[in-house]
């Protein structure tokens, strides 16, 4: 029937064209709007309904079609068979559009068919057509809180016009109104402000570019907006049909036979996203499935992600089926890669319209978020640890779960390990540290999170299957040498001073090594006498000076040990105390002082009548704070974390105690 419809509808449209022509009256080119009724040609695109809004003002994120979803849209009478239906059903909430008077129809079809009804929802409103992917709600993040953003339709179909509407009011979510023409099979997008569409967008909103544009960001936060050329050249020029987003990284782009008049346009779209920049600052990852072109239907591309599965509509051949399948489970490993078949006389595929324009997916409302923006690939130059930064948004609102906030990495091939990434001050961000490779080393990871609301997600989504992949610069791993390996502190002498010298360029971290009931080692380093932030590059021939502070207050205490690691290995340098020094210092009159509270909030309070000197060291042996005869110190500046904070006396006795800092 649509077929036969099309073919009269061509014969009606050259017709009227010849009329037109005849009587130099300018009507629309109806080939661009999708199969027209005849009344449909003779109605002006007009939306109804339609008002314009401002945008969002909170920041806007266009969310991608393979993130979380909680639910699909399609639309009754149905434009896919009822393998489909059923198969969105299975583990995923299937919303079905559907007028009043039709919707028991609909659930008797549904039974009758086999489809899951315990995850079957129907809405009931009024549409004109199938292809709820062009008219279907665009639904985007503002800030944290769901919202939709509604265009106009560019199709004379005031009903499917509507439902974005239909469905701002089903959530109780704002819908914003963007006043450009536009279409959901020419708009794909990465999640993280890349969009694509072809140039059809610019044509239908009167050639302005630039309005185009800064609409697509203030309302969508698309930015970059890619407008290509459209290779396939046929009536609907829709992005759907020639390429799709795979992941943020990854684009699919169909391939023709060379003897095919579009193939240069292909490769021509093809080679532009070889060579431009996804989101996370390298080139796509093309990939081509091919199709034989023609008339023989071949619509792989219009496929639809729907969160661990792809469901990609099959055409005629069974050779480029498999091959197609076979590129889609390359690209997406670890997805359920599902093909269907679709001999509907009536509603059977096109090459121009299959799955994906009859389809919708709706947004997880309470997903989790790994935005991981600065990915680390390619070479990079030698540094004994690599910093992985993330932010993870827990759209739930739940708290996220710290000790599940993770880096997974593998070098040269080896067993993933972990490493916890911690909240780096800035809003939602968190870092973590990749150590342990050598030079020329491979490295594998990706970055996982958790929420209490019992979302997960990890970058890539592939994780170990197709992970982030970088490689460090060769390095000639050399331990520092030390003048000496070992020290001694006595009464005349409270600080342990070696020197470090290299003989090539090496970074090293100093780490104390607490052992036998030491209470406090504090560690400076530097260079000649400038202050040095650890992990230090020490060039060549020059020496560094490393210094350990020791307040023992524990009777019996023999030796501690200083740790220097470095990118060749660690060594350990043994300091050891005079036992008549020892037994001065367990007589300290400061052992029993009171500093509460703990943890610490803006003011610490020291209850003690005789102090002479305060000051606090944060967790690497920085000096952060220091006054003089004061039992209670302002703190507030401080930020969180851990603190040492030694007492002096009027009689050169000392004491260490550890406090938290809220």
């Amino acid at each position: 029937m649509k077929k036969y419809l099309f073919s009269l509808l061509t014969v009606i449209a050259l017709c009227s064209n010849f009329s037109a022509n005849a009587q130099e009256v300018k009507k629309p080119d109806w080939r661009k709007l999708h199969y027209l009724s005849e009344e449909e040609m003779n109605t002006p695109v007009k939306s109804l309904n339609f008002v314009e809004t401002d945008p969002p003002a909170g920041e806007p994120r266009f969310v991608a079609e393979f993130e979380p979803m909680q639910a699909v849209l399609i639309r009754y009478p149905l434009g896919i068979p009822y393998t489909v239906v059923k198969e969105l059903a299975e583990d995923c909430t299937l919303i079905t559009v559907v007028s009043s008077g039709y919707e028991n129809s609909a659930r008797a079809e549904y039974q009758s068919n086999g489809v899951n009804m315990d995850n079957c929802v129907f809405v009931n409103a009024p549409t004109d057509s199938y292809w709820v992917r062009d008219y279907g709600p665009w639904y985007i993040f503002e800030g944290r809180e769901p919202a939709i953003v509604d265009n106009v339709y560019n199709r004379p179909r005031p009903n499917d016009d509507n439902v974005s509407g239909v469905f701002a009011n089903y959530w109780n979510i704002p819908m914003y109104g963007m006043n450009l023409q536009h279409t959901g099979g020419n708009m794909m997008e990465d999640g993280r402000g890349h969009g694509v569409s072809d140039e059809l967008v610019v044509q239908e909103n009167g050639y302005n570019e630039t309005n185009v544009r800064n609409k697509m960001r203030d309302y969508l936060g698309i930015d970059p907006y890619h407008i290509t050329i459209d290779p396939q050249g046929d009536y609907i020029a829709h992005v759907d049909c020639w390429g799709k987003y795979l992941a943020p990284d990854k684009i699919l782009i169909a391939q023709l036979p060379q003897s095919n008049p579009q193939y240069a346009l292909y490769e021509q779209v093809a080679e532009y996203f070889a060579t431009t920049n996804c989101c996370w600052g390298y080139p796509y990852h093309v990939y081509r499935v091919q199709e034989p072109g023609g008339y023989t239907l071949a619509p792989y591309t219009n496929s639809l992600i729907l969160n661990n599965k792809v469901f990609v509509p099959l055409g005629e051949n069974a050779s480029y089926n498999q091959q197609a399948l076979a590129v889609y489970q390359e690209a997406m490993p670890g997805y359920e890669i599902l093909g269907f078949e679709n001999n509907d006389w009536s509603i059977g595929w096109e090459n121009t319209d299959a799955l994906h324009c009859r389809t919708r997916g709706v947004m997880d409302f309470d997903m989790l978020f790994v935005d991981h923006r600065d990915v680390v690939f390619g070479e990079q130059q030698w540094q004994d640890s690599i910093a992985i930064t993330s932010k993870f948004i827990a759209y739930s609102g739940q708290d996220l779960k710290q000790d599940s906030l993770l880096i997974y990495y593998s070098i040269d091939g080896g067993e993933y390990q972990t490493a916890h990434m911690t909240a780096t001050g800035n809003p939602d961000e968190y870092v973590g540290y990749i150590k342990g490779y050598q030079g020329l080393s491979e490295i594998d990871y990706y970055v996982f999170g958790a929420d209490e609301s019992g979302h997960r997600y990890q970058q890539p989504v592939f994780g170990e299957l197709d992970p982030h992949h970088f490689t460090m610069e060769e390095h000639e791993s050399l331990l520092l040498t030390f003048d000496v390996d070992e020290v001694v502190i006595d009464e005349g002498q409270q600080f342990a001073i070696f020197n470090v010298t290299n003989n090539t360029n090496t970074a090293i971290t100093v780490n104390d090594v607490v052992e036998n009931n030491t209470d406090y080692l504090n560690i400076h380093t530097s260079v000649s006498t400038n202050p040095v932030s650890l992990p230090y590059t020490l060039q060549p021939g020059l020496s560094m000076k490393i210094t350990a502070e020791l307040v023992l207050i524990v009777k019996g205490y023999v030796e501690t040990s200083i740790s220097v690691i470095t990118s060749g290995g660690e060594q350990t340098i043994t300091v050891k105390i005079d036992e008549q020094l020892i037994s001065g210092i367990n007589e300290n009159p400061l052992s029993s002082v009171e500093v509460y509270p703990n943890p610490m909030n803006n003011t610490l309070f020291i209850k003690n009548p005789d102090i002479q000197n305060v000051t606090i060291f944060n967790a690497i042996g920085q000096q952060v704070l220091s006054v003089e005869n004061r039992n209670e110190i302002d703190v507030e500046r401080l930020e969180s974390g851990l603190y040492f904070v030694r007492i002096s006396d009027n009689h050169g006795n000392n004491v260490v105690r550890k406090i938290v800092k809220r």
